[in-house]
């Protein structure tokens, strides 16, 4: 079993670390963004540092101080990380929520969190606040990222009149910054890097608010310890060297994506901003060439979805071959597995059987995989600027048969598993013994236990050992400070021994590694009694080429039944092939055939040959036309926000029972 390191070296803080990387790499580039033309312009470490303590004395001069609370409404752009790190060069803390926030979500954590100034995208997201700005009485500066241009300048204009918040446009901040620094650039760098001095581990970096997925979101408070203490132990599960490039796509406000924007300047690396978007983001790829790219299992889904689409098209031989050594992919690397022991050892296994079974067909296999190789999976690479060693899934379980892809062409996906409350990182696969099923090895700075459960309720604090199921315990140096304002709410997912309940369920392996079953919180018990994990059978129903998103109900009913919104693309061409007469979309999917379709791929998924019992099985299926949107039925991270989706459409799932 490896074992793996903790830097003791480090700083007390982010800003400190920074300047570190500054003083030792400073002609190396930290960012690379669009410019108006959409070319991406680069800045080196040095240009960062200085813009960035020009832009903490702006800030200062209007009033930005140690133990402030400044929001920051905003997607991932190149401003956003020198805000921040100019924030917290001041010792105070920055309060971030993307663009896809509603408004009564923003204007309640800007109130919430007594932020007394706050940093928005464009005028649409300060929009949001004006709405009903009675709602934020303590917010008294707004600072905008892009200036209003055409109708929003006139809108702006109209509505900023009637406003008592005073609006500040950040490139006017920078000039200021900007002239503070040039008429005094020693004296500016000695009073922001006393700031810096000052900031201890153990105070607040960042109020992060949580997804609501389950209720009103809760703001975690982490430190400047929580994030050292993760990038301590990095390292060894990141190969990373000086110069390389990460891609930032993800929505920076989001715990995982945050961890990046740390762990590229910790590594001597840049960091060059592109959309979630398969279109611009392979464009950006080609250009920028990243070596590390971090997503959510969606966005992997949809790239393979994309290569799939592709090669369907092409049809003929080309589709044949592509199928064929995608299949030999496949096997191969499973046979690899076998053979290196990166099996998930759920239970005891003999690692000389698993080589013995996993020797022969991967010597007759490995011709195929190199041919494959060399006729497609290094062009399906290429795609993805042709440096993509290892790629990083987060923010969800990563679906088998989208994994089993990415192994297949020779991408080294790995997965990682944490919560907002842990900074956020919990545990990674080893990128050396990566192995299928599990969420990887756990980081040496944490404590993990997992104590048998009942229905969501810990039934004893004796800790179960490898290959038994109960609810995951974690403690050590990147545990959250609390949530903020809610000594009441942290009490109850912190114990007095410092353990935090992270509400997922799962199991320890026999290699020390921690595999995910399902969310405590989420387990649906039906009238019988039984506990069904919903995700685990959502997760199974999505394989379906026709099935887009599927949500499971059943608590305390007789039985299981899901909303499901359908593959537009998939049933429509269906309909075609199968010559299935329809007027528009909404009325396709409730014809007879269509329900009988999606029926069928459920029955087929969610069936004893896959694991499920009886009681998983789903009775009853309702389907509904549109996608699940973020900010309406999805987090920011994507995921289902179920009380939302079963208010929504209350009247359907009441159907159903």
């Amino acid at each position: 079993m490896h074992k793996f390191r903790i830097d003791t070296t480090l700083p007390d803080n982010l800003p400190l670390m920074l300047r570190q990387r500054v003083l030792e790499y400073g002609n190396l580039y930290l960012q690379a963004a669009k410019n108006e033309k959409g070319e991406y312009v680069y800045y080196t470490y040095s240009e960062f540092y200085q813009t960035m303590l020009g832009l903490a004395a702006a800030f200062k001069e209007i009033g930005v101080q140690r133990e402030s609370k400044v929001a920051i409404i905003s997607d991932n752009r190149r401003e956003w990380l020198l805000s921040d790190f100019a924030i917290q060069s001041l010792g105070a803390c920055d309060v971030p929520r993307g663009c896809d926030s509603l408004g009564n979500e923003i204007r309640y954590i800007i109130s919430f969190a007594d932020c007394y100034y706050a940093i928005f995208e464009n005028f649409r997201q300060l929009e949001k606040v004006l709405e009903n700005e009675k709602e934020v009485p303590l917010l008294k500066t707004a600072i905008l990222f892009d200036r209003p241009t055409g109708d929003d300048a006139q809108k702006a204009a109209a509505a900023l009149s009637c406003s008592d918040i005073k609006v500040i446009y950040f490139d006017e901040l920078l000039e200021k910054g900007k002239k503070l620094y040039d008429a005094d650039p020693e004296g500016v760098k000695i009073e922001i890097e006393a700031e810096m001095e000052k900031t201890g581990r153990e105070d607040v970096a960042t109020i992060i608010f949580t997804s609501g997925t389950t209720g009103t979101p809760k703001g975690v408070m982490l430190t400047q310890g929580n994030y050292m203490t993760q990038l301590s132990v990095i390292p060894d599960f990141m190969p990373c060297k000086p110069g390389e490039w990460w891609m930032s796509i993800l929505p920076v406000w989001h715990t995982f994506e945050r961890l990046i924007q740390y762990a590229a300047p910790f590594f001597k690396c840049g960091i060059a901003y592109s959309k979630p978007v398969a279109s611009i983001l392979l464009a950006d790829m080609a250009v920028i060439r990243p070596q590390w790219i971090c997503g959510v299992p969606r966005l992997w889904e949809a790239l393979a979805n994309g290569v799939n689409k592709a090669m369907n098209k092409k049809g003929g031989i080309t589709l044949k071959l592509y199928k064929f050594f995608v299949g030999a992919g496949k096997k191969y690397a499973d046979a690899r597995d076998k053979v290196l022991a990166h099996v998930c050892r759920i239970q005891k296994r003999n690692r000389f059987l698993d080589f013995l079974a996993g020797i022969i067909p991967c010597i007759l296999l490995w011709p195929l995989h190199k041919l494959g190789d060399l006729l497609v999976f290094r062009k399906i690479r290429a795609k993805f600027g042709g440096r993509l060693g290892i790629a990083i899934s987060g923010g969800g379980a990563l679906q088998k048969d989208v994994d089993d892809f990415y192994r297949a062409v020779g991408l080294n996906l790995l997965e990682g598993y944490g919560l907002t409350e842990t900074a956020p990182v919990i545990s990674f696969r080893y990128y050396k013994e990566p192995r299928p099923g599990c969420v990887g090895a756990i980081f040496p700075s944490m404590e993990v236990k997992i104590l048998p459960e009942e229905n969501g309720v810990v039934t004893s604090q004796t800790p179960l050992g490898p290959g038994q199921k109960g609810i995951i315990f974690v403690r050590g140096g990147q545990v959250m400070k609390g949530y903020y304002k809610r000594p009441d709410l942290t009490e109850k997912i912190i114990d007095k021994d410092g353990w935090l309940n992270t509400g997922d369920i799962g199991i320890l392996t026999w290699d020390n590694e921690l595999k995910i079953t399902g969310r405590a919180k989420d387990t649906i018990v039906l009238l019988g009694g039984e506990n069904i994990e919903p995700a685990v059978i959502e997760s199974e129903l999505c394989t379906s080429e026709y099935i887009e998103s599927a949500i499971v109900l059943g608590q305390d009913k007789k039985y299981l039944a899901s909303l499901i919104v359908p593959s537009k693309d998939a049933v429509v061409n269906y309909a075609h092939e199968n010559g299935i007469d329809f007027t528009d979309y909404e009325q396709l999917i409730q014809t007879e055939a269509i329900k009988k379709l999606i029926f069928s791929e459920v029955c087929k998924k969610d069936c004893t040959d896959n694991g499920f019992r009886i009681c998983e099985r789903i009775n009853k299926i309702t389907l509904i036309p549109n996608s699940f949107k973020v900010g309406v039925e999805l987090s920011a991270k994507q995921e289902m926000i179920r009380h939302r989706i079963s208010e929504k459409y209350a009247e359907q799932i009441a159907a159903m029972f």
